[in-house]
């Protein structure tokens, strides 16, 4: 009888693409949502472009951002186990990496809730700077995964 581990080699390059379009599109909300942050700083609370704001940041939080997440946390160590890679340096440095990735996360779902009740009290500056974290921590984990320098 095969194990799940055997089965699920057969798949390991659908179970990659798919792990890859999560990521993608993690990234892509990752480094919107903070740009509608800076723009919905420079808004009134209460008006209606305050009101579209919050709109677009939970639409985008809710269908984008952290379904992708997930499917990442749900994939990835899934290959990692697939693939027998789980031990190897440069994927424990990426998982630190993703760790990272995945607070910044939570710091953006911090932020929508705080716009959400016209609460935020960051400035725009903040949010530009929020904006580049997740585009650095993604180029250093495409480098590991693609050079795996470890």
């Amino acid at each position: 009888m095969e194990s799940l581990r055997d089965v699920l080699t057969g798949y390991v390059l659908w179970i990659k693409a798919l792990h890859i379009i999560a990521v993608i599109t993690w990234m892509a909300g990752m480094l919107y949502l903070p740009r509608l942050f800076v723009y919905h700083t420079q808004t009134l609370p209460g008006t209606p472009e305050s009101e579209r704001f919050k709109v677009m940041e939970r639409k985008l939080l809710r269908g984008i951002i952290n379904p992708s997440m997930i499917t990442v946390w749900i994939l990835g160590p899934l290959l990692a186990w697939v693939m027998h890679v789980y031990e190897q340096g440069w994927l424990e440095v990426k998982f630190l990496l993703v760790i990272g990735l995945s607070a910044i996360h939570g710091m953006l779902v911090r932020g929508v809730k705080a716009f959400a009740r016209d609460a935020n009290t960051r400035s725009a500056t903040y949010w530009r700077v929020m904006n580049e974290v997740p585009a650095l921590l993604m180029i250093f984990i495409v480098i590991l995964v693609v050079v795996k320098p470890f």
